[in-house]
């Protein structure tokens, strides 16, 4: 049975292998070179070196407003998220009646669509601010906090099975251990729970990053980038400068390389950062 398996294995790996390398790495390795030319056509394209780098980050301040607005995002997401999804998953983790129906309720805002999302909350903030005389795209803290309860209310539920997941792994013996030696339940969720679900916290840590760095059908749908850009975050910079802005295709494939750089850096700290506390746990 061995040697068969080692005898088809390439049989069944080259389509998943044709299918990576058609679908992911080459349009990769063409968009890093596009990044160095300005194109209209992928036939049409002329080296110019770093000249895309240079325009984007010089030329273009909607970029760096994009920049910092998703830096900010992310932060104040990832640590909401993830506070709010443990809490509610140490609750449900208890013996309590419905518990099952709490986290289906909770996780199935993560399966409607992102466009879909960002319209349901325009509408419901807008309702909200519009007795007032505003609405969503007259300020960006507005927006921003708009986006930020989106998220939230998208993946908190998403977080909360993992951590479930994670918890419901936890040795009862060793919370009882703990209770017996007079541990009080805040020891016991710094010095058990906590440790114990690290591998959760990473994964966890992982997703919500990404998702927020990456975030853009909510983004679109929910603001546009109104008013006047301030609440574009780099996936719909991005799309506005290859899409709206004629001549700019090159930077704005450049910005997508940087985009890539900078979620792909972020990602890999926190996973050696996290996973260093997974061993020391």
């Amino acid at each position: 049975m061995e040697k068969n398996m080692k005898k088809y294995f390439p049989i069944f790996l080259l389509p998943t292998l044709i299918s990576f390398v058609v679908v992911f790495l080459i349009p990769f390795v063409m968009g890093i070179y596009l990044s160095f030319t300005k194109f209209t056509t992928v036939e049409n394209a002329t080296w110019v070196g770093i000249d895309n780098y240079i325009k984007a980050f010089t030329q273009d301040e909607n970029f760096l407003n994009a920049l910092w607005f998703t830096v900010k995002f992310t932060v104040v997401s990832v640590i909401t998220i993830n506070i709010f999804a443990f809490l509610l998953a140490l609750l449900l983790t208890r013996a309590l009646k419905g518990t099952a129906f709490f986290r289906t309720v909770f996780f199935m805002p993560n399966l409607i669509g992102g466009i879909v999302l960002g319209y349901i909350w325009n509408l419901l903030i807008n309702s909200i601010l519009g007795i007032f005389g505003y609405d969503i795209t007259y300020s960006a803290d507005y927006g921003f906090w708009g986006l930020v309860f989106l998220l939230n209310w998208q993946l908190i539920g998403y977080m909360m099975v993992i951590y479930i997941a994670s918890l419901q792994n936890i040795p009862s013996e060793l919370n009882e251990a703990a209770k017996i030696d007079g541990a009080s339940p805040f020891s016991i969720l710094r010095h058990i729970t906590i440790p114990m679900v690290m591998p959760a916290v990473t994964i966890c840590l992982f997703l919500t990053i990404t998702n927020s760095f990456k975030l853009f059908d909510q983004n679109l749908a929910l603001t546009g980038g109104a008013p006047a850009r301030e609440t574009s975050m780099l996936a719909l910079d991005i799309f506005n400068t290859f899409y709206g802005r004629i001549g700019w295709q090159g930077v704005g494939q450049a910005k997508a390389v940087v985009f890539f750089i900078i979620v792909a850096l972020i990602a890999f700290i926190q996973l050696k950062i996290t996973g260093r506390k997974e061993v020391e746990s």
